[in-house]
């Protein structure tokens, strides 16, 4: 358990970044495209700098932002937001999952999520003095066992965390899984913070849902998303939360003494890029499908092992018939010598050691055409070694 933030160290990311740099290696394990977002949002950008607004914006974000995401979400989740009283702006979706967890975390508490989990999930527990506990989705479907679920709630337990999409694993959440988890928050009195930051990013034939569309839920659940993988802006840094006025009001208590605002011209900007027709979001989804369905072949011909992912823009790949090596070292020997970087899974879990002899890595595709077919060509290589 990890007890303070010596306990972290430099993440598993910045580490196989810098190493995929060194090497000169292609980099599909960090999680960003290598490609800008929208031309005409960029030069929105342009134009806001250009006119004076590069001051504070307001804490809660500029109004016709959130009167834009809030139109947003109720034409595409059918979910009804005031966007004076129950939407907010964060930098990015992380602040806004940071100041979630702060608002309904206190020190023996417990927050439960997921595994596999993304990252930082731990860190906001120990930041709010809360234990981290986990229930474990298991591969190659990554489905959860409910009666796991029921057993890892207890008087202490105070917020579920959920991810659908999730990252790393590509699962998204079915309604009979949500139905099974609302039930138990309703009996337990929980929170249900949702990240859902690839809520665009899903394949058919699956959908997403989000938690708080169903019966009962709205009141119990804070809403969490960001342009960031939406429009492919991930260095812009600007999300949102939505959720009900009390919940709302004591996370911009915390906003406001992290970093009182969001940065101003970029907010401005977004408001247009929330207001894009719905051809824009449909184009998104067959371009990460066809993205997809490239890296999945090449893996699968290079001697991996995969299933294809419901949603986000990850894929998770089983090794084992290439190498005997724990994930790190995988990892590690795959960005060196066939000049490819990925993310070891175990990463991703708490008991890492177990989980880096289960041989599974993830590959993102958020990249450009081009640099898929190159890193295919030499994933493909590895059937040969």
């Amino acid at each position: 358990m990890l007890r303070s933030w010596d306990d972290f160290g430099v993440s598993i990311f910045s580490k196989m970044t810098e190493e995929a740099n060194r090497v000169n290696a292609i980099n599909l394990a960090q999680g960003f495209p290598d490609f800008d977002g929208p031309a005409e949002i960029i030069d929105e950008a342009v134009v806001a700098l250009r006119s004076g607004c590069n001051q504070y914006a307001p804490s809660r974000g500029f109004r016709d932002l959130r009167v834009a995401i809030a139109h947003y979400v109720e034409e595409r989740r059918n979910l009804s937001f005031h966007p004076d009283l129950e939407l907010s702006i964060f930098s990015g979706a992380t602040e806004a999952l940071f100041c979630a967890v702060l608002a309904f975390c206190q020190k023996g508490d417990e927050l439960l999520t997921f595994e596999p989990f993304y990252d930082i999930y731990p860190g906001f527990a120990l930041a709010a003095g809360a234990s981290f506990q986990t229930v474990r989705l298991h591969p190659p479907d990554w489905d959860f066992a409910v009666e796991a679920l029921a057993a890892a709630m207890t008087p202490r337990t105070r917020v579920l965390l959920l991810n659908t999409p999730n990252n790393p694993s590509g699962k998204v959440f079915s309604k009979p899984e949500l139905e099974a988890i609302a039930e138990l928050a309703i009996k337990h009195d929980l929170v249900i913070i949702t990240d859902e930051v690839y809520e665009e990013i899903v394949f058919a034939p699956f959908q997403h849902l989000s938690i708080a569309q169903l019966p009962g839920m709205k009141e119990r659940t804070i809403v969490i998303s960001s342009a960031s993988k939406t429009f492919s802006l991930t260095g812009w840094k600007v999300g949102y939360a939505l959720a009900d006025a009390k919940m709302i009001r004591r996370m911009r208590t915390i906003h406001e003494h992290i970093v009182f605002c969001s940065a101003s011209p970029l907010q401005k900007t977004l408001t247009k890029a929330y207001q894009l027709p719905n051809r824009y979001f449909q184009d998104l989804r067959s371009d990460y499908t066809q993205k997809k369905d490239l890296l999945l072949e090449a893996l699968r011909d290079g001697g991996f092992q995969c299933a294809s992912p419901q949603g986000s823009y990850f894929i998770v790949a089983d090794y084992h018939a290439l190498s005997k090596e724990d994930d790190v070292e995988f990892a590690l020997w795959l960005t060196r010598e066939v000049k490819v970087a990925c993310i070891p899974l175990s990463a991703f879990f708490q008991d890492k050691e177990l989980m880096k002899r289960q041989h599974l890595v993830r590959f993102c595709f958020a990249k450009k055409f081009e640099t898929l077919m190159t890193s295919a060509e030499r994933l493909r290589q590895l059937s040969g070694l």
